[in-house]
């Protein structure tokens, strides 16, 4: 009993840490994004809050491009690697310390639980949170019978919590690689062993080299089936960055950590770092830019189950290849050429039509506002949700949506808020993002399971590489009495922002009453379903939209869109589509291009 009690005694320390950690989260995260951008070149900076924060929205798009043609754009996303290269960081630096196992092992989870909100706290974050932890439990049980049988709780409780989990790409991604670590890095490990010897750099080579091979191999399925692309150099590519990821990813962790104390010369860290992250880039453009980089592909569902049949027999061949001293290059290239020829096999691709870029819904709810915006790999956001019994529910089942990251209500009238009412209960949502509301809506939110958020001009949701920042209104005027006020002129203006595609949503806040001046953007949802609005000409002045989007009911008795708001968009030369006569208007996003589809 007595040599648990420095373990308890750090547990009860550590679990206060992680609630101060939690309370200044805010304050926590900018310092670490300052502490990563000193003394390293821009791109370098963009990186580091990238590969340590998730942060990628800084990152210039010809290396983004680079990273996801590469297979490297794992790397800019918080993933359960983040939390296994922590605790491995973690564990040898609370060793100097004297601590015992046991204490270092809850001292390592303190730090995942702090580090995850940290990293933004998203519901896929949080879910490689779990996997991650729950992986670095499992390698210390030193077992594989063991660490399947950890993976396999994983699997069993996050399913339990969330059946529509499964459907989550990102979530298949994370089980998948894990999945392929586990059953593929030993035999790979101990053929490559076999044919470099055992020294110790041998060693780190083998098991970085295994484990990136399992996960590559184990992914590339779920990525043609998903996404109907695969890329051909990205098992090179992060070979080639292997030695360099962990170092980065570690420097990067020292100086967000770092960064909290007043005075650290932060510099000095990021000044090791910066080379090691331009290595990265440069692998990532080495192997990104190749016209024979990325290759399209269609597996469909037979191709899929095909591909995963064809690594089920690599688990057994692998061994026997281990077994006899195969060279490493006959065995790697002997898997690879088998999981090529799988991903090949002919199918009807996606029936689903996934998302692959950003697709954005105006929905035809009749005299009202809703609109889904659908990042690839995270979750949709729904801002407003229509007027009541509009059936918003079946329609976002119907568009593929089985749970809701944000729903965010602009201002609590009826033609707004009344969908998303409804909502609540019938689909998860993980958070109700509001400016004001009233105490009724916010218990609902609560009692379905949903985090009631509120926001203000200056704040942001996240999700995925989809951020929305809240333009109007600013924080002073949320806080005085609605009382005599015109709730349309306090509706939360949202701009957003996925890469170089920008959308204006202006809810009902008209230009000549709310000041709006957030540059150019692509796509303009007029404001207040297209009516009279003084302040409209000066606004398309300063925003110059390609394309306006008006959310109004057909046959309405408010007149809307008035024609005085068509001669004036007209007048500006912007295209408009309006759901009374389109109906739902879908904007498919990719990089440098969009596509506009109507559904009439």
């Amino acid at each position: 009993m007595g040599a648990r009690a420095p373990t308890r005694l750090a547990a009860v320390g550590v679990a206060l840490l992680v609630v101060l950690a939690l309370v200044h989260r805010d304050e926590i995260r900018e310092r670490a994004e300052a502490g990563l951008g000193r003394g390293m070149p821009a791109r370098e900076a963009a990186l580091a809050r990238g590969f340590v924060l998730g942060e990628d929205e800084a990152v210039d798009e010809g290396t983004v491009e680079d990273f996801r043609r590469a297979g490297l754009a794992h790397l800019l996303a918080v993933s359960g690697q983040n939390v296994a290269l922590l605790a491995l960081l973690a564990m040898p630096l609370l060793a100097l310390l004297g601590m015992p196992l046991g204490t270092r092992l809850v001292w390592v989870l303190g730090g995942i639980a702090v580090y995850v909100p940290l990293a933004g706290a998203g519901p896929s974050i949080v879910r490689a949170g779990v996997m991650g932890g729950l992986g670095v439990l499992a390698t210390l049980a030193g077992r594989r019978a063991s660490r399947l049988y950890a993976l396999a709780v994983a699997a069993v409780v996050t399913l339990a919590i969330d059946p529509g989990v499964a459907a989550d790409v990102g979530w298949q991604l994370s089980f998948a690689a894990v999945l392929g670590i586990l059953v593929l890095a030993s035999p790979l490990r101990a053929a490559i062993v076999a044919r470099l010897g055992r020294g110790a750099w041998q060693a780190a080579l083998a098991d970085g080299g295994a484990m990136t091979v399992a996960a590559t191999l184990a992914t590339a399925p779920l990525l043609a089936f998903h996404f109907e692309s695969v890329s051909t150099t990205g098992l090179i590519a992060n070979l080639l960055a292997l030695p360099a990821v962990a170092p980065a990813m570690w420097l990067g962790m020292l100086s967000a950590a770092a960064a909290q104390v007043p005075g650290f010369p932060v510099q000095i860290v990021n000044a090791v770092d910066a080379p090691l992250l331009a290595y990265i880039a440069q692998v990532a453009a080495w192997c990104g830019r190749p016209s024979w980089a990325y290759v399209h592909l269609a597996p469909g569902l037979g191709g899929l189950i095909a591909s995963y049949a064809g690594l089920a027999v690599l688990v057994v061949l692998v061994p026997m290849l281990a077994r006899r001293h195969r060279s490493l290059v006959g065995g790697g290239a002997a898997a690879l050429a088998v999981a090529a020829l799988l991903l090949l096999v002919p199918g009807r691709g996606n029936a689903g039509q996934p998302v692959r870029g950003l697709r954005v819904e105006v929905l035809d709810v009749g005299q009202g506002d809703a609109i889904l915006l659908r990042p690839a790999r995270a979750p949709a956001v729904l801002v407003d949700g229509g007027p009541r019994e509009d059936d918003l529910t079946e329609k976002l089942r119907e568009a593929g949506v089985d749970r809701v990251g944000a729903a965010i209500v602009t201002h609590e009238q009826a033609d707004h808020s009344g969908g998303i009412a409804e909502l609540l209960g019938r689909l998860p949502v993980d958070r109700l993002v509001y400016g004001r509301i009233g105490r009724s809506l916010r218990r609902e939110a609560e009692a379905a399971g949903a985090t009631p958020v509120r926001i203000a001009a200056g704040g942001a949701i996240r999700s995925g590489s989809l951020r929305l920042e809240a333009l109007w209104p600013p924080p002073a005027l949320l806080a005085e009495p609605l009382a005599g006020a015109d709730p349309n002129d306090q509706a939360l203006v949202l701009l957003a922002r996925w890469h170089d595609f920008s959308m204006l949503l202006t809810a009902d806040a008209e230009a000549e009453a709310v000041p709006l001046d957030p540059g150019p953007v692509d796509v303009l949802k007029l404001a207040h379903h297209g009516s009279d609005d003084a302040g409209l000409s000066a606004l398309l002045e300063r925003t110059v939209p390609s394309l306006g989007v008006i959310s109004v009911g057909s046959g309405n008795p408010y007149g809307h869109p008035t024609a005085t708001t068509l001669a004036t968009l007209a007048a500006h030369g912007v295209p408009t589509l309006r759901t009374d006569r389109d109906g739902t208007v879908t904007l498919e996003v990719r990089r440098g291009a969009v596509t506009v589809t109507t559904d009439r």
